[in-house]
């Protein structure tokens, strides 16, 4: 829920400024009239005055700005006073801090003012408005309607009267039937409420009414302003992210609560942070910060970055958030444990993911193991050592393995500039470039037919996609990286007639996984992702085998079919092995939506 901190005497431990203090130069002479005689209606009038010194220097004499804001329970009778004769005269509390006020009260030892003004600031001093205007005559003096006449008015007669000539009350709410809110922390709310400094413009004195008999003092000793009690009634602001609980010596020590009434610090729930819990706490920055909800009473609570426990803090992506459909924006700041990413979520260049261990791990992210004289420096970026999901390097022309640690089939001769194609039509030794004659000798590989090293830019973003691994006796070599090894006369997709004229026992959106030499037969795993057309041979969206027919004898599929590429497969079946196969017949092309729309329009209508 959100919460609310304790109202508490804000003035208490601050010394208001005034403009003039009396005594402040010399000892002065003033007179009053004592407080019994003006409390009380007696009909002979106010009684003798009194007359006393003033000096601000002179402990026992004194009457400073500080004199207002003490306890007023423990020192009933001390007051600040101003210096003699003056008419406009200043009383300021400035805060350290944002704080919400309740209300105000100001008890007089002298006649209340003729006219006065209560503003507050929000910046610091540098600009002030208005709370309330306080005249005799709210018409003469400010020209506006007194609130006595015109209910919600910014001036009221109703705390100007010079009686009661001491201990009379100014009094301001802030929040009056006037001034409804329904949620204190909105704007509005704070517009009304959140204050900086608070500042008492007292513009003209009046004098007590009553009349002493035999005065012979002079009237100068009686104008001066005089003012006991200023209590300053608020809060902490908090943003309702924080609230009290009771603590020993006027400090609140429980979570969610002010650090002591007089400081105005909070100490923030809801994952927030900040003096007035005005943000996200370091980690939780995964959503926009509100205010709790004071209407609602919702908490607000910031919501925790997805990290994988590779950061410490993360900070709120205004386009992450956007582009999530307003669901997370939260990008974590400087990833640990060689991660990257606005989550953490892959591993550095140069290291790989060890499926082995959870995302959180710190060892989740391993150093790639490359052969340096059989990787490549020249990819894309030279810290790109490895792929960051495989562990498998980047090898250098004619080189395989998963550490580029050996020729591929159809290469030999190991070295600095990678292995030389064999110049023979299977294969040769590795380390003489010998042809072998026969097959007696020679062992089956179960290799990657037409397949390419993925993409060093293009990386698969889904982890629960199947990967394209190779094992650890596998060798295998690139259509498209070595064209002299295998080279593939494509179908092209011609006229509705042609395409219908070839009869196609199915169609289908697939990915390609794996291709392998099986030594008597080519096999190529797929993911089919969208049937356009079957025939007898059922098939579903799932992973299956497809049979290449054109098999040369370099171990090169045609049509060329590269693991990691979604292609549009259009081809025969063999029903009575539930077998899938492409041939040079076959109408095989990398997948594009225009591609697919085009061919299941001939579908649909072309072929009868």
């Amino acid at each position: 829920r959100s919460c609310n901190p304790p109202v508490g005497n804000l003035a208490t431990g601050r010394t208001p400024v005034t403009l003039t203090t009396c005594g402040q130069n010399s000892t002065e002479l003033y007179c009053f009239y004592p407080d019994q005689n003006l409390l009380h209606q007696m009909s002979h009038g106010c009684g003798q005055p009194r007359c006393t010194k003033c000096n601000a220097n002179q402990p026992d004499n004194s009457h400073l700005p500080a004199d207002m804001t003490d306890d007023f329970f423990a020192n009933p009778i001390s007051w600040w006073q101003s210096a003699q004769g003056v008419h406009r005269e200043e009383i300021r509390l400035d805060f350290e801090t944002e704080f919400y006020l309740t209300h105000v009260i100001a008890v007089f030892k002298s006649p209340r003012p003729a006219a006065m003004v209560l503003e507050r600031s929000q910046d610091y001093g540098q600009t002030w408005r208005p709370y309330k205007y306080f005249s005799v005559n709210c018409t003469a003096t400010f020209g506006l309607q007194d609130d006595l006449v015109e209910e919600g008015s910014m001036c009221t007669s109703r705390y100007s009267d010079a009686v009661p000539c001491t201990r009379g009350e100014v009094i301001y709410r802030a929040l009056s039937p006037a001034n409804k809110i329904e949620d204190p922390y909105s704007l509005e709310a704070q517009d009304l409420l959140k204050l900086t400094n608070l500042r008492l413009l007292l513009l003209k004195r009046q004098e007590c009414p009553c009349r002493g008999s035999g005065l012979v003092e002079k009237p100068q000793r009686f104008a001066h302003y005089a003012v006991y009690d200023l209590i300053v009634r608020g809060s902490c602001f908090c943003n309702g992210h924080a609230e009290e609980s009771p603590g020993s010596m006027g400090f609140l020590r429980e979570p969610g609560s002010c650090v002591g009434i007089v400081h105005g610090k909070c100490v923030c729930r809801h994952n927030t942070a900040g003096d007035h819990c005005e943000k996200c706490a370091p980690l939780y920055n995964d959503q926009p910060w509100k205010p709790g909800d004071g209407k609602t009473g919702a908490p607000n609570e910031c919501r925790k970055c997805r990290c994988h426990n590779h950061a410490d803090s993360c900070h709120f992506d205004l386009s992450v958030w956007l582009a999530s459909g307003k669901r997370s924006g939260g990008v974590c700041d400087n990833c640990k444990h060689n991660t990257e990413g606005h989550r953490c979520q892959r591993c550095k260049p140069g290291y790989y993911r060890d499926r082995g261990k959870p995302m959180s791990s710190a060892e989740v992210c391993k150093p790639c193991s490359c052969q340096p004289m059989g990787s490549a420096n020249a990819t894309f970026s030279r810290s790109w050592r490895c792929h960051p999901k495989t562990g498998f390097c980047y090898c250098k022309p004619g080189v395989a393995g998963p550490n580029c640690d050996r020729c591929l089939m159809g290469y030999w001769g190991f070295g600095e500039n990678g292995c030389r194609p064999c110049d023979c039509a299977r294969d040769c030794d590795q380390h003489t470039g010998n042809c072998f004659n026969g097959y007696d000798n020679e062992p089956f590989f179960n290799i990657p037919i037409g397949g390419r090293i993925p993409d060093l830019v293009q990386k698969p973003t889904n982890d629960s996609e199947e990967e394209w691994k190779w094992n650890d006796h596998e060798q295998g070599f690139s259509a498209l990286r070595h064209p002299e090894k295998c080279v593939c006369k494509e179908k092209v997709l011609g006229s509705v007639t042609d395409f219908c004229q070839m009869k196609y026992a199915y169609v289908i959106k697939a990915r390609i996984l794996s291709a392998h030499d099986k030594g008597t037969h080519a096999e190529v795993v797929v993911k089919v992702k969208k049937v356009l057309k079957s025939g007898k041979v059922k098939i579903a969206r799932s992973n299956r085998s497809i049979y290449p027919e054109s098999w040369t004898n370099r171990g090169c599929t045609c049509p060329i079919l590269n693991p990691g590429t979604d292609y549009l497969i259009a081809g025969q079946e063999d029903s009575r092995t539930s077998k899938l196969l492409v041939n040079m017949n076959s109408l095989v092309k990398p997948w594009k939506a225009y591609l697919g729309k085009q061919v299941s329009d001939i579908l649909r209508i072309g072929c009868k």
